[in-house]
C-alpha cells in the first residue's frame, strides 16, 4: 500500500471516529452508560493512536526498518 493511501485511510478513520466523541461532549450520550463507556474506553484511545500515527508515524516506520 502506498504511503499516501495509508494516510488517507487513517485520516478518514480519525475523522469518523471523532464524531461519537462530539456526541459525548455536546449530546445526550454522556447520560447513556453503555455508550459512554464505549466512547471513553474504545473510541477515544483509537482516535489518539491514529492521531499520533498521522503525526509521528513516519519516524516509527523509519525505526522499524533499522531493526
Amino acid at each position: 500500500m502506498k504511503a499516501s493511501t495509508e494516510r488517507k485511510i487513517i485520516r478518514w478513520l480519525h475523522i469518523v471516529l471523532s464524531i461519537p466523541i462530539l456526541g459525548y461532549i455536546y449530546g445526550p450520550l454522556a447520560t447513556m452508560p453503555r455508550q459512554a463507556m464505549v466512547v471513553k474506553w474504545i473510541i477515544l484511545p483509537l482516535v489518539i493512536i491514529s492521531g499520533f500515527w498521522l503525526w509521528k508515524g513516519h519516524l516509527l516506520r523509519k525505526r522499524l526498518r533499522k531493526v
